[in-house]
């Protein structure tokens, strides 16, 4: 059973940074791309970065030069620094995993970012 857990979110102050973390197991046909997406209140559930097994990476426009995704393939895990962080960026921060053409979802991590 596939299981994504987040980590790494939290309240700060504009200006600041964190670091998401989510951890990926389950699955024995390993994880092709994994991403971050985020969902405001009252918001669609929106990319922010994804990554491929190989490491290509893809950011949205909001998240070019302040935030940084990676990942550690022997730990199935990737992470998202972000800095710089803007009170636009409160969102509940979910990790999407692909394995083969099926895609799941983690439980979100709360990002708070005040003014």
């Amino acid at each position: 059973q596939v299981q994504l857990v987040e980590s790494g979110g939290g309240l700060v102050q504009a200006g600041g940074s964190l670091r998401l973390s989510c951890a990926a197991s389950g699955s024995a046909l390993g994880f092709n791309v994994m991403g971050w997406y985020r969902q405001a209140p009252g918001m669609q559930r929106e990319l922010v970065a994804r990554i491929s097994s190989a490491g290509r990476t893809e950011y949205a426009d909001s998240a070019k030069g302040r935030f940084t995704i990676s990942r550690d393939n022997a730990k199935n895990t990737i992470y998202l620094q972000m800095n710089n962080l803007k009170p636009e960026d409160t969102a509940v921060y979910y990790c999407k995993a692909q394995v083969v053409l099926s895609f799941y979802w983690g439980q979100g991590t709360q990002v708070t970012v005040s003014s």
